[in-house]
This record gives structure tokens, sequence and C-alpha cells, in this order.
């Protein structure tokens, strides 16, 4: 392991190496964008100085919670993040950089900080570590044109070149990943493809991620998106990660298989290939707070009407084996095969359907990590909400599910009621909390889908004003 000195130099030899000219310090803040603070790289002087150091910038720019009279914040890089930028011209290193508050210590409102202290709040709890598998779906949008084998609407799953266009873009997007140090599993093409009523064709791809453990996730997500747009803006297309570009055709979702970790030994699944009880508590806490969930992981208005489409999206509170309409769902395991320790990714998950791209991808994983927490705490609870909310018992039972929130409105109550789960311990701070509910209830969409029954055009303003949420 390289200390934080031999780090540095690691740095500045790679800067020689490859005669960088440019040296990006990147963060990412509250709105889970990429940001950039660029340094000329000739003066080595001062590359030594703003590696150990690192900057001064204006925290009220980038949180919202900041008071500008009092805004100054340090980033300092993670060293062990660095890669040569792909896309500038001029030869360019990134660095992900670390906030810190006035006093030098971890910055508590930073999404980075909140999931981290999740994590070890899980981990020194209950001695487990959890890892994430994050499904990503988007759509390529492109102008339309006269193409010999035009694709089918909805029918575009694992669909390949000539009947799909993207296919090189998307697997361009998994190339770049790989050469910055990122570990796709998979790239495809989803079912959703369509022609707007504005005369673009909408083309739906997914990629999806080995397992990382939820920092490092989070982190993935956000330096992906940053990835797919700037090579979709190479390719002259444009792309939506909107939970519902249109009513009537699939919308995104970002899908979270999830593997619990215990000296290092997956806990999801018995010997045998069973559930396991620490497994199904997990699941029991996750289902308890899955309305507060939807505030961190389900941030806009459109990301409602995704679950009202049903098209494969979750609306009820409940878990079954192999359901894609249940929120948490277990998948295949490959339980036939003897030799899964050999494997060395988690294969056997359980995943939350629940979250879209719209989340803000650090604080929905910090939310998930206290949810399996208090699930394994409150073991007998846990187990009992489980065992009620099970797809095969409740069936035979005739029982009727709760459902998710159908508006931001909605959630921003659950989140309100839930908040002291959130808050305890100092993982979430009483201020971001605040403003996680103020940003939800400013879209005053609690009868949101009454208003526009039977008003398409009205349905239409709406979708395309967040066509490009986050």
């Amino acid at each position: 392991m390289k200390t934080q000195g031999s780090a540095k130099e690691h740095i500045i030899k790679l800067i020689q190496e490859k005669d960088i000219k440019i040296m990006n310090f990147c963060h990412i803040p509250e709105d889970c964008h990429l940001k950039t603070l660029s340094f000329p790289a000739e003066n080595m002087e001062r590359l030594h100085e703003i590696l150990e150091f690192g900057e001064r910038v204006d925290g009220s720019s980038l949180f919202s919670c900041i008071d500008p009279n009092k805004s100054d914040i340090y980033i300092t890089p993670k060293m062990g993040t660095a890669f040569v930028n792909p896309f500038t011209s001029i030869p360019t290193i990134n660095i992900l950089c670390k906030y810190l508050d006035e006093n030098g210590k971890p910055l508590d409102i930073a999404p980075e900080n909140i999931l981290l202290r999740a994590e070890e709040k899980l981990s020194s709890s209950a001695g487990i570590v959890l890892k994430a598998l994050v499904e990503l779906e988007f759509y390529i949008i492109h102008k339309q044109e006269e193409t010999v084998f035009p694709g089918v609407a909805e029918r575009n799953y694992h669909e390949s070149m000539p009947f799909v266009k993207f296919e090189n873009l998307r697997n361009e997007v998994l190339m770049t990943l790989a050469g910055v140090g990122i570990a796709p599993k998979y790239g495809h093409t989803e079912v959703g493809r369509f022609h707007s009523r504005t005369g673009y064709v909408m083309e739906q791809h997914e990629i999806e991620f080995l397992p990382q453990n939820l920092s490092r996730m989070a982190e993935t997500v956000t330096i992906t998106k940053w990835i797919i747009r700037n090579i979709c803006a190479k390719y002259g297309v444009s792309v939506s990660v909107s939970p519902k570009p249109a009513l009537e055709h699939a919308g995104n979702g970002m899908h979270i298989h999830l593997c619990g970790l215990k000296k290092d030994k997956n806990i999801i699944a018995d010997s045998k290939g069973n559930l396991t009880v620490e497994a199904r508590q997990m699941i029991g806490g996750i289902l308890k707070f899955a309305p507060s969930l939807t505030a961190f992981g389900n941030t806009t208005p459109v990301s409602y009407l995704r679950f009202i489409s049903r098209k494969e999206s979750p609306m009820y509170i409940c878990w079954g084996i192999r359901n894609r309409l249940a929120l948490v769902r277990i998948p295949l395991w490959w339980s036939f095969r003897k030799n899964l320790e050999e494997i060395r990714s988690c294969v056997q998950t359980f995943e939350f359907r629940a979250p879209d791209p719209s989340a803000n991808t650090y604080l929905l994983l910090a939310g998930i990590a206290l949810a399996a927490e208090h699930g394994l705490k409150n073991a007998k609870k846990a187990m009992k909400i489980a065992e009620n909310l099970n797809t095969e018992k409740r069936a035979k039972r005739n029982e009727k599910y709760k459902v998710l929130p159908l508006s931001c409105s909605e959630s921003a109550k659950n989140l309100e009621r839930d908040r002291n789960y959130y808050e305890a311990d100092g993982v979430f701070p009483e201020r971001v909390i605040d403003g996680i509910i103020s940003k939800l209830k400013s879209y005053k969409d609690g009868d949101l889908q009454k208003k526009l029954a039977n008003k398409p055009n009205e349905v239409e303003e709406l979708l395309l004003k967040f066509l490009n949420c986050n």
C-alpha cells in the first residue's frame, strides 16, 4: 500500500512520463455532478504544494446549506484515484478529491462523508460490509433518419446492430470505463426504443458494474454518467437518465444488487444455497424504510410516473424470488453449480428495484446501509416484516400490499417521519435532511397525477422538463 508521500511522488512521475499539461482536481458535491478545478502542471514546486495541501473553494456554491458569509472549505486529493482524462485535447490528469471543513475535518454534509459514516456504522454494529452492483439505464437520443433495419418499439432488449444504432457508442463507454480504472460487468441494449413526439428516436441502453463497496460504487456511478455524456457529445447525440422520458414507454431504473460480507464471506446465502437469516433481516430493514428511501433514490416528480406505469417497475412494498414487480427481488444464483466459491464477484445477491438514475447515489446507498443495519439490530421485528411481506406467502393469504409514495410530496412526509433513524449517531446531518425535504416539497406534486389525468400536452411538458435531470 502506498503512503501519502509515495502516492504523491507516483502522481508527479505519471505527470512527467505522460507529459501532462493540466491537473484537474475533481470533486462531487451536493448535486452529484463531477466538478473540476484546473491547474497548470508545469511548476513542480506548485504541484507538490497543491497535492500536499489541496485548495480552498467556495462551499456555498457547492452546498445549499453553507452560509455564503462563511463559505470557505477545502478540497484535498485522494491520491489513489488519479487517471488520465480521456476527453481533453491537452494532456490532462484527473484526481478525485474529498471535502474538508475549516478545521481540516471531513465536511459533515458532503455526500461521500455521509456514506462513509453509514458504512462504518453498519460495519461496527454488525461486522458486515455491504457491496453493491448497480444497473444504470439510459436513453441515447438522436435525430430520426431513414434506416434499412428499423428497430421495434419496446422490443429492444439485448438487440444487436443493425437493429440498434449505438452499440459502438456503448462499447466505447465500456472501454473508456476500463481505461480510467472502473470495472464494468457488461453493457447491452435495454427494452426501450421509441420515436418521440418531437421527432427524435430514443434508444435505451444499460451498463452494469462489478460489485464494489458502497462508497466506491457511488463514485463509479458519478464518473460513469460523466463519461457517457462526454462520449455522447463526441457522437453528436444526447443522453437522458430521466426516470420516465415517455409515459407509455419503459423508464430508466437504477436497480441495486446487494451482497453482505462478514469476514470476507458472502452471508446472503447459506451452504445449501438458501437465503440466510441475516439476509432476511436486511431485507426487512430495507422494506421498513422503503417509503423514505425514495427521498434519496427517486428525486423528481416523473420518478413516480415510472412506478405507476407497471413496466417492470416496483410499486408494492414486498419481496419475492425472481419476481420483477417486487420491490426486493432474489435473482437466480447459479445454485446448480458446486464451485461458486471460485467466483470472486458476489453472485448471491438481493436486488432493490425502486431507485432510478435521478438518485443522489451517495445518500441512497447511505440510507440503504442504515436500513440494513436497523434490520440486523432489530432482528425479530425485521424478520417479522420480511415474513409478512413475502409475495408467495402473502398471495396465499390474499392480502394487499402497501404502496411506495406516489409523489415527491409524499416521499418528503415519509422522510420527515423516519428522519431520526437517518440522523442517529450523526450519520445524516439535520440540515441535509432539511434540504432534501424542502426540495421535494417545492415540487408541490401531491395531486400531480390527478391534475395530469387526460391532459397529454401537460404530461409531455412535464416529461420534457425533467428529460435532462441529474
